[in-house]
C-alpha cells in the first residue's frame, strides 16, 4: 500500500452539488442562480410557451380555421360490409346490434350506410344515416332503408 493508491470508501464521497452552504463550497452567495432577475428568486417557474419578454410564437401565427361544435359525426359503414355480414351469418335484417357484435361500431357510435361496393342479398337495413347511393342499391335489391 502507497500513499498514491489510498482511495476513499466507495459511497463516503457524495457528488451532488451543496448549495447555499458558504463561500467555501464554492456556490455560496448567490447560490449559482446568478445576479437579479426572475430565475433567481424563489417560487420561479417557467411558463409554457414563454420566450423571455418576446412575443410567443403562438400568438405571432395567425388564427385560421372554424370548429363547429354542431358537427355530428359517423362512423361510416359500406355497402360491401352489409353484404359480408350477411353471407358471414346468413342475416336478413341489419343493424345497430348486429354490427356492434360484429366490432364495427362501439355503443355511443352513430353510424352511416356508404354506397361503395355491391351487394346482392335482400336486406331490412336500419342506421342513424344513408347516403342516396347506398340507399339506391338496398331498394334496388328489395330490402328496405329504416333511420334510427
Amino acid at each position: 500500500m502507497k500513499l498514491h493508491t489510498l482511495k476513499p470508501a466507495k459511497g463516503s464521497i457524495k457528488t451532488r452539488k451543496r448549495i447555499g452552504r458558504g463561500p467555501g463550497s464554492g456556490m455560496g452567495g448567490t447560490s449559482t442562480r446568478g445576479h437579479k432577475g426572475a430565475k433567481q428568486r424563489s417560487g420561479y417557474k417557467k411558463k409554457i410557451g414563454f420566450e423571455g419578454g418576446q412575443m410567443p410564437l403562438q400568438r405571432r401565427l395567425p388564427k385560421f380555421g372554424f370548429k363547429n361544435i354542431n358537427r355530428v359525426e359517423y362512423k361510416a359503414i359500406n355497402v360491401s360490409t352489409l353484404q359480408a355480414l350477411s353471407e358471414q351469418k346468413g342475416l336478413t335484417a341489419i343493424g345497430f346490434d348486429e354490427l356492434r357484435a360484429a366490432g364495427y361500431i362501439s355503443k355511443n357510435q352513430l353510424f352511416k350506410i356508404l354506397g361503395n361496393g355491391q351487394l346482392t342479398a335482400k336486406l331490412d337495413v336500419t342506421a342513424h344515416a344513408f347516403s342516396k347511393k347506398a340507399e339506391e342499391l338496398i331498394t334496388a335489391v328489395g330490402g328496405t332503408v329504416n333511420k334510427l
